[in-house]
């Protein structure tokens, strides 16, 4: 009778320990709080390692679930011809990125990752994708509302394969064809591409009237974040060479009007502007952005 008071008792006191964990409240969880509240309460609560985890971005061939979950890693990316398998249909995408997911989600603190690709003229990394002209072509036909739709019909597609993130668009201003990648420019005039940068709320959708400037917004979830690439200068390096320097003064961004139509992200270069190191965390990076 004792030992089955004793044993009755150890089981009230793990239920209640139980019971104590899931009611604690976790203020970075409710959705109710102040956004800014919610990044605080997290920020405080996280370890050096967590912190470290969540500003790194590997690629999914390095990844797996244990490792989301055992370095706390906050993003991973599919690279040109990354895929889960050859012609590999959009369940096997879904599939894998929840297996990521999973880890990241077991974490102590269970922080979700973020999944990103370069869907740059469609969802191109994927088999059976719609895949769209490259952006000198789309420059051709100086019409922002195409370029639109356009963004629209490829998140759909990058959403249905389970990712919320694509590092598009490509907004550099090519001003010397020897630039190997000028194809990924709209065009060698910034009023062109700046024009084009329309293609943004087609990714993300159109911003809300009530809209707050600084606020991370993507309208649901047919939509994806948006990545202006590369900031700043590129393509217009120095004698068309690749990652060299750019000669411009501030007037010259064609990355302003992008980041005045609030990409969610910016992706740096890895060239200099006016000889100052663009991607070292300089003016560029910390002051201008």
């Amino acid at each position: 009778m004792g030992f089955s008071r004793v044993v009755l008792l150890g089981l009230l006191l793990l239920l209640s320990y139980a019971w104590t964990g899931e009611a604690e409240y976790l203020k970075y969880k409710d959705p109710k709080q102040p956004l800014g509240a919610r990044i605080k309460d997290l920020m405080r609560r996280m370890t050096l390692a967590e912190k470290i985890g969540q500003m790194t971005q590997i690629e999914r061939k390095v990844a797996s679930a244990q490792v989301m979950k055992d370095y706390f890693i906050g993003s991973l990316l599919s690279g040109g011809g990354s895929v889960p398998a050859p012609q590999a249909p959009a369940e096997a995408w879904v599939n894998m990125i929840n297996d990521f997911q999973k880890g990241s989600l077991s974490t102590r603190l269970g922080i979700p990752m973020i999944y990103g690709i370069d869907a740059v003229h469609g969802h191109n990394n994927v088999y059976g994708a719609t895949i769209f002209p490259h952006n000198v072509g789309l420059g051709a036909t100086r019409d922002p509302n195409l370029v639109k739709r356009i963004g629209a019909a490829t998140a759909l597609e990058v959403r249905a394969t389970g990712i919320p993130y694509a590092f598009a668009p490509c907004i550099a201003v090519c001003r010397d064809p020897r630039w190997g990648r000028c194809y990924e420019s709209y065009s060698e005039d910034h009023t062109v591409v700046q024009a084009l940068t329309e293609i943004i709320p087609g990714l993300q959708g159109d911003l809300p009237k009530n809209y707050r400037k600084s606020v991370p917004y993507v309208a649901g979830k047919d939509k994806v974040a948006a990545c202006a690439k590369h900031f700043v200068g590129d393509g217009g390096t120095h004698g068309g060479i690749n990652e060299n320097n750019t000669i411009i003064n501030s007037r010259g961004y064609s990355a302003f009007t992008c980041l005045l139509t609030i990409t969610q992200s910016q992706r740096v270069s890895q060239l200099s502007w006016s000889l100052t190191r663009v991607g070292m965390g300089g003016k560029c990076t910390q002051t201008v952005i």
